[in-house]
């Protein structure tokens, strides 16, 4: 594990893997370190943000110590994220796997996910769970602009749009539950290591 500084009041932890990340971002939640003022973790890293009067030096020295729980697994029931499967590159992926547009779906739904990490666009959960025969890359042109509530796939991790912005990922589907709502506390239902289950609903 290492431990890198990131400008004035940040530091980067080097976690090598997701797992140690989760773990990490749990025991800085449930035991908040004094000066420390957020938490971001990554896919193999953590972003620890600190106030400007705190000890950058002797918190730096602290992270690698932590003790860390052997499973954060939660044991709260998953998500569930009904899914209209009427997206546009539903198609092609069958075409790019060798599946047939059923079995994309039913793969694809049958799949147990968990937010590995949040980031391109507030409340946008990188999903992890995908199953292997579903990756594919990221189509060639983005575009630009993917409605709130499109869910998509990309590489190893699926994700649902929280709200209208470019993107470049595979859509299956869409979604009508809000992932993303300024008037909510939190205002994203995603948070790092929450489950996700997707549910198939017949188009109203």
């Amino acid at each position: 594990m290492k431990v890198r500084r990131v400008g004035d009041t940040a530091l980067l932890v080097e976690t090598g893997d997701l797992a140690t990340a989760h773990r990490m971002d749990a025991a800085l939640r449930s035991v908040p370190l004094p000066g420390v003022v957020d938490v971001v973790p990554g896919e193999r890293t953590v972003l620890v943000v600190a106030d400007r009067s705190a000890d950058l030096g002797g918190l730096a020295a602290r992270l690698p110590r932590l003790r860390l729980a052997d499973d954060v697994v939660s044991d709260a029931e998953p998500l569930e994220i009904p899914v209209v499967y009427d997206g546009e590159d539903l198609d092609e992926v069958a075409s790019l796997t060798g599946l047939s547009r059923e079995e994309v779906v039913r793969r694809h739904s049958a799949g147990s996910y968990t937010v590995a990490y949040l980031g391109f666009s507030p409340g946008f959960g990188y999903l992890s769970g995908l199953d292997p025969a579903l990756h594919v890359a990221r189509r060639a042109s983005p575009r630009k602009a993917v409605p709130a509530g499109s869910v998509a796939m990309a590489g190893p991790y699926a994700a649902v749009y929280p709200s209208r912005s470019p993107g470049g990922w595979r859509l299956l589907g869409h979604s009508r539950l809000p992932l993303w709502d300024v008037s909510r506390d939190p205002p994203s239902l995603l948070r790092p290591g929450t489950r996700v289950r997707f549910v198939p609903e017949e188009r109203s």
